[in-house]
């Protein structure tokens, strides 16, 4: 891995969305950062789940039309990998010390700094949800709002660190075996998804394929880390940043942001079920997404272009200059009146 001088750009036939891979030299080691977009447009800050890269776990979002659209005209997308999960890596040697979620969310900070952002908002998946839920409350005045998909806050139930152990010690022994593959594919996938008659099973061989190339021993790093967590929900009640939390009903973690949402001051959070569909909502519903998402930015003066939203407004303002309605942030406002927004496979049933 270079120093944090260096830049590397990467062919958009790979990642098209364009843009260029750096390494951040921070105090917790070397992190990779893909940044795409205008530099000095506002920043939106990206974190996935365990065994994920921003590929694998945001691409689904991304590459829908309405989506980039939206964000890439208002935003330079800054997607940052959990150490030694980018394209490539290789393994973090054995005589570093395992990070902590501290550590995690220090290092995110650093990667701020290098790149001069002093305000961002943030979209998390799961453990990337934590340490990005945990950056927010460590340093409140840099985050403007939070998009959480399947958080994780509190401490591990006794079945989540029944299957941590499972899989660290079989990440240490075997590496990702089929066992840790099919053990992370239930995390982030539904059951119908998963099943070999969907229509959409590519979606998890292609997920599959991409666990391959993982580095075991630095996805066991990260699921160590995220196993030893503290409770976020303290600190929960006193972030005043607006949040946007999106749950998928067949998540193993939908518990855990139900309680997100109980415990945060319901003036600054809006919660959003996904009918059928499991954690990684980025990838297996994301069309669910883009109206919840639409609305939230909405808030901080964030508009599609107008070429393709006809009379939503002008350019967007900087979050900073800018005040979000509670009312934006309404279950009613946000499509939620009188139930959980479908999946289009519950509508087709």
């Amino acid at each position: 891995m270079g120093d944090s001088s260096s830049s590397v750009s990467v062919d958009i036939e790979i990642i098209p969305w364009g843009g260029k891979e750096e390494v951040v030299q921070t105090s917790y080691g070397p992190v990779s950062v893909f940044v795409c977009g205008d530099q000095g447009k506002p920043a939106l800050i990206t974190y996935p789940d365990v065994a994920l890269n921003y590929m694998s776990c945001f691409q689904g979002l991304f590459f829908c039309p309405e989506a980039s659209s939206l964000l890439f005209h208002n935003f330079c997308v800054y997607h940052i990998d959990a150490p030694g999960h980018e394209l490539g890596a290789a393994a973090i040697s054995s005589n570093l010390p395992v990070p902590t979620v501290d550590d995690l969310a220090e290092q995110v900070a650093e990667v701020l700094d290098h790149f001069g952002l002093h305000e961002v908002i943030c979209m998390g998946v799961t453990a990337g949800a934590y340490i990005l839920t945990l950056f927010s409350i460590k340093y409140r005045e840099r985050v403007a709002g939070l998009i959480l998909v399947s958080p994780l806050c509190r401490e591990p139930s006794w079945t989540e660190w029944f299957y941590n152990k499972l899989m660290i010690n079989l990440f240490y022994f075997y590496g990702i075996c089929g066992v840790v593959k099919e053990t992370l594919l239930q995390r982030y996938f539904s059951e119908e998804l998963r099943s070999t008659q969907s229509g959409k099973s590519d979606i998890v061989q292609a997920c599959r394929r991409l666990l391959d190339e993982r580095q075991s021993k630095n996805v066991m790093r990260f699921l160590q880390a995220i196993d030893k967590r503290h409770d976020l929900s303290e600190g929960l009640k006193k972030l005043r940043c607006r949040t946007l939390i999106f749950v998928g009903e067949n998540s193993p973690f939908h518990q855990e942001a139900l309680h997100i949402n109980a415990v945060m001051d319901r003036r600054y959070n809006a919660l959003v079920e996904v009918q059928v569909c499991g954690s990684l909502v980025t990838e297996e519903q994301p069309h669910a997404m883009l109206i919840p998402i639409e609305y939230f930015l909405m808030g901080y003066g964030f508009y599609r272009p107008p070429q393709l939203s006809p009379g939503l407004g002008s350019s967007p303002i900087s979050p900073s200059d800018s005040y979000i309605s509670a009312d934006l942030l309404s279950p009613e406002s946000l499509g939620l009146k009188l139930k959980p927004i479908k999946t289009r496979l519950a509508m087709n049933e």
